[in-house]
């Protein structure tokens, strides 16, 4: 079987695959044993213009047209079809991302879930009635925004293809979606899957390439009249300043640093399993990642022995064998994250527990040990800020007080758990806690495509999942009619 069974090196305009207009491509490095994995379009500035007219010109005909009962069904019958292929899709993700096959496949069915709910709800958004002045009826209508772009990152693909571009398209939008350059096999093939579902011309265009060319040009594009762009909190200012100069609406989903807090009290057999896991997801490559463990001191030994056990017993390998921790998505990721490890050891941090590295991994791969550092001061800069790997810091807490000042202490506010038995404790931190989301005795709610996803402070603005999305990828009108 090819490693990539389809061509790599076009991009999707128009409904229709063909050359990048520079006829350039760049290289898709292989992140589990450093091999050439395939090459792909290095879109440019042209593609876009090219691209953005081709979205614009589906809202203009026949994309246009439909209803929002006819897009539904569209989504439904690709969603059916990305349930279909999830097997080669969980492998193309696990061979570009470098995370193990199933957390690929799991990807793969929240994909098709994301499609699933989006179809479903296309045709379940209203607008109201507004009691106002005699003589009047007043209403208000939920319409698409146009065209829409859509700047993917490289952790996870499929899910926020599902997210960003299923919510937009059941809204009637049509997308531009740029990739990113270190990964974007599912969402090629995620162009394919929709065009071969009769998704018509020009509702999905997939331009790959570098940021600072192609993601750059689609930030900026006076044609685009919603942007919605996941990763760095650097690229994010880049690509909001950007979209200011045409004063358009940006969704950004930046980074985290999220706490889950363990209370004395907590059922620490239940709270184990997801103080580990989401820290170690994806090798650490996850917005949403439990970096920050709190506990309360009473027990804060004995729950770092219980982490440290299951950080021990980790093992680490290429994406294909399935294991609990696959490579870094890079080369210059794996940099990034030793350095911070070297920044550990310098400013005297004490390894808790490290996984093991097999010596039987392919040497040219981006590996790096799971690692779990303890105990660690809240203002530490391991404590403060995103690693972006499998690296966890636990800090000591005293009390409800504490704890709160501990984990809104970060510029940053995507997420947060908290693991009491206390209810009125559970109220009171889910009010308190600076975040988007806020998980009380789990992490994460298996994905939660129903619940609205975003931060504040440094972690963005805006809404993704659930009906909120469907609210933002839309823009309200208001109609006065005088009838009297």
């Amino acid at each position: 079987m090819a490693l990539v069974p389809f061509e790599t090196t076009q991009v999707l305009i128009g409904g229709a695959w063909r050359t990048a207009a520079g006829g350039e491509t760049l290289p898709l490095i292989n992140p589990n044993d450093g091999s050439l994995l395939a090459p792909i379009a290095r879109g440019t500035a042209a593609d876009i213009d090219a691209a953005v007219a081709a979205a614009q010109a589906a809202l203009d005909g026949g994309w246009g047209r439909l209803t929002a009962a006819e897009r539904g069904r569209l989504l439904l019958r690709i969603s059916a079809k990305v349930l279909e292929q999830a097997d080669e899709l969980a492998r193309l993700e696990a061979l570009d991302v470098g995370k193990p096959l199933r957390q690929g496949r799991a990807d793969a069915v929240a994909l098709a879930r994301y499609l699933e709910f989006y179809g479903g709800a296309a045709d379940k958004v209203h607008g109201e009635t507004i009691p106002f002045a005699a003589g009047y009826t007043a209403l208000t209508l939920r319409e698409p925004h146009g065209v829409t772009g859509h700047i993917v990152p490289w952790n996870y693909p499929m899910q926020i293809i599902g997210r960003s571009v299923g919510a937009a398209l059941a809204m009637g939008n049509a997308c531009v979606l740029k990739p990113a350059e270190e990964a974007c096999l599912t969402a090629l093939a995620f162009g394919r899957i929709a065009t071969d579902c009769g998704l018509p011309p020009g509702a999905l265009n997939i331009v790959p390439g570098l940021g600072e060319e192609a993601g750059a040009a689609l930030s900026a594009h006076p044609g685009v009249a919603h942007l919605s762009f996941t990763g760095s909190v650097a690229v994010g200012r880049l690509v909001q300043a950007a979209a200011a100069r045409n004063t358009i609406p940006v969704t950004l989903e930046l980074g985290g640093k999220s706490p889950q807090i363990v209370f004395a009290d907590a059922d620490l057999d239940a709270a184990l399993p997801f103080l580990v896991n989401a820290g170690i997801q994806n090798a650490g490559q996850t917005c949403s990642a439990a970096s920050r463990i709190l506990v309360e001191r009473p027990i804060f030994d004995a729950v770092v022995a219980r982490m440290a056990e299951r950080y021990r017993a980790l093992r680490v390998g290429p994406a294909l064998d399935d294991l609990d921790v696959g490579p870094l998505i890079s080369a210059r990721q794996r940099e990034i994250v030793q350095g911070y490890l070297a920044l550990a050891r310098d400013t005297g941090l004490q390894v808790a527990a490290q996984a093991t590295l097999p010596a039987s991994l392919p040497a040219g791969g981006c590996y790096v040990p799971p690692t779990l550092l303890s105990p660690v001061a809240p203002d530490a800069r391991l404590a403060q800020e995103e690693i972006f790997g499998p690296v966890q810091v636990v800090i000591p807490f005293d009390g409800e007080a504490d704890a709160i000042r501990i984990a809104n202490g970060t510029a940053f506010g995507l997420v947060a758990a908290v693991w009491t038995r206390d209810g009125g404790r559970q109220f009171r931190l889910a009010r308190a806690l600076k975040c988007g989301q806020v998980f009380i005795n789990n992490y994460g709610a298996g994905g939660g495509i129903e619940l609205p996803f975003g931060g504040v402070k440094q972690s963005g603005h805006g809404r993704e999942k659930g009906f909120e999305a469907l609210y933002g990828f839309s823009a309200l009108k208001t109609v006065a009619i005088k009838h009297d």
